[in-house]
């Protein structure tokens, strides 16, 4: 049996595209939306965010919690523009692969 591997420049690149179209999501929805392991993959995203390419913020969910949200900075929109949206035209992941 042959299981689906996904490279992680393809994850960073799902983030940051997702981020992209959908605005801002919560951490939750972010890591549901790419299909991504919050424990494991949450590297992935602290390192986007050191790096500048999406931005993290508080928001207040109820009388004293707050929600983490994200959205991509603009540096990220111009590398999902000008480099991951190209790439996926020329190579197209094929997602009937199992």
């Amino acid at each position: 049996m042959v299981h689906a591997h996904r490279d992680r420049i393809y994850m960073r690149m799902d983030i940051i595209l997702q981020l992209s179209q959908r605005g801002e999501l919560n951490q939750s929805q972010l890591m549901s939306s790419c299909r991504l392991n919050n424990v494991q993959h949450k590297p992935i995203i602290d390192e986007l965010v050191e790096k500048g390419l999406i931005i993290r913020f508080e928001e207040p969910w109820g009388e004293q919690n707050r929600i983490i949200k994200y959205k991509v900075s603009e540096k990220g929109r111009e590398i999902a523009k000008k480099i991951f949206e190209p790439y996926e035209l020329l190579f197209p992941r094929s997602e009937d692969k199992k």
